[in-house]
């Protein structure tokens, strides 16, 4: 690489920058039901991108709500109910939305200005009490991914049958349902990947360091999906070719501690 190019992305950094992308995206639907599940949640659970994205979506659609049934008014021969079936709608949702960050706008702010009230600023609080009479409710993960999801998606579904919700507040919570247990699983496979990574390092640096010495065995390369060098290379270059594999994998060669 010559000087001043950038390094090209790895396959890893492609799937971190891809994973991040979901999670924004998720985060945009789930934040008015996360609101509501999570009320003791850090000031840095929600980033700032996410609370103006969930903010400009919870403003558009009551107003793409009425402009929908606007324009189905407009078909020739036919005319839509006279009002929604249901108590509330999205337009309802969104209301509840404002008044909740407000409210929760007065928490954060005490917990940014006197930042001892606060332990770990991004994590997401304890789950509602009601899922602790749920069992496996005592794996974050389980409840997280699992519990939550389930019991937005039922609970819309139920209060749509009895009329309470409107069917656009309902396709709408369905969805956020799946969101939800989408950006819970991308939280959790963060922390299990770098648990991961840590457990696999001193496997992957002994096959490397066997690698570069020429000793690996076939079985050995095959568990972290390499080839052996042919017989006849350098030991300059195969020496370069080992530490450039041990960057690819993340871990530490003698030259990178040399510098720092």
């Amino acid at each position: 690489m010559q000087p001043g190019q950038e390094a090209p992305m790895s396959i890893n950094q492609l799937q971190s920058m891809a994973m991040s992308v979901i999670d924004l995206f998720c985060s945009i639907f789930t934040m008015p039901i996360e609101i509501i599940l999570r009320p003791q949640y850090g000031t840095r659970y929600f980033q700032v991108p996410t609370i103006f994205f969930s903010s400009m979506l919870m403003l558009i659609l009551p107003l793409f709500s009425s402009a929908a049934t606007g324009l189905v008014n407009m078909i020739p021969f036919h005319r839509a109910a006279p009002g929604p079936v249901g108590l509330f709608g999205i337009g309802s949702l969104s209301s509840l939305y404002f008044f909740l960050v407000f409210l929760h706008g007065f928490r954060l702010w005490r917990r940014m200005v006197y930042m001892e009230l606060e332990l770990h600023s991004e994590f997401e609080g304890p789950p509602l009490p009601f899922f602790r009479l749920i069992p496996w409710s005592s794996s974050w993960a389980f409840t997280r991914i699992v519990l939550e999801p389930v019991f937005v998606f039922i609970g819309a579904s139920l209060l749509e049958g009895a009329q309470i919700f409107q069917s656009g507040l309902a396709t709408y919570l369905h969805f956020a349902a799946f969101m939800l247990a989408m950006r819970s699983f991308i939280q959790w496979y963060r922390g299990w990947e770098y648990v991961r990574k840590i457990m696999d390092g001193p496997v992957i640096g002994k096959v490397i360091g066997n690698l570069l010495q020429n000793k690996a065995s076939e079985q050995e390369l095959a568990s972290v999906h390499l080839a052996s060098f042919p017989k006849n290379i350098s030991a300059e270059l195969r020496t370069n070719a080992a530490l450039h594999i041990a960057r690819a994998y993340g871990i530490p060669t003698g030259k990178e501690q040399s510098h720092e």
